[in-house]
């Protein structure tokens, strides 16, 4: 049992945390929210049947855990008058710098909006499974995918990403 759920977590514990990293949109909150949910995987394993798919039952765990962390951070959130530096986007490759500006316009969205967006598109699952996960109809994550698309949009105009590639002068035009 330790040695299927080791392995499990070597092959796919990466994909997993790319995941919670566009969930959460910090890197930090998804290394914890990872490492919580596999402690969840793993109390459960011996019962869960792995010839199915692990990765989905991973997946509803933690989004589940997500929504209930945001719930309660949400409660206790304070405001502070002076914000964190921002890492220089000078330090940054070019597709470094793409996927900054997509992490950045996720992290503003709603999380609703949010976690639709990273599992259709991230986790590339259908509409149905999505609403699974989520607790929630396939026309809900319908209706945030299609206001999440549209918030990424006026976030990050196309011009934007084509500007700052060319601004670093990648050659692609």
């Amino acid at each position: 049992m330790d040695a299927e759920f080791v392995d499990f977590v070597r092959r796919r514990g990466d994909h997993h945390l790319r995941t919670a990293v566009l969930l959460t949109g910090n890197w930090h909150t998804a290394e914890d929210l990872v490492q919580s949910c596999l402690s969840r995987l793993y109390r459960v394993w011996p019962r869960l049947d792995t010839s199915s798919d692990p990765d989905a039952y991973l997946r509803r765990i933690m989004v589940n855990t997500y929504r209930s962390w945001w719930r309660a951070r949400w409660r206790r959130e304070i405001p502070r008058a002076e914000l964190p530096d921002l890492p220089d986007p000078a330090d940054v490759g070019e597709a470094g710098a793409v996927a900054e500006d997509v992490r950045g316009a996720l992290a503003k969205l709603p999380v609703r909006q949010r976690t639709a967006l990273v599992l259709r598109f991230f986790a590339d699952l259908p509409e149905s499974e999505v609403a699974g996960l989520m607790g929630c109809s396939a026309g809900s994550v319908k209706t945030h995918t299609h206001r999440g698309l549209r918030a990424m949009r006026r976030l990050i105009p196309p011009g934007a990403l084509v500007n700052r590639i060319e601004e670093e002068g990648s050659g692609i035009r």
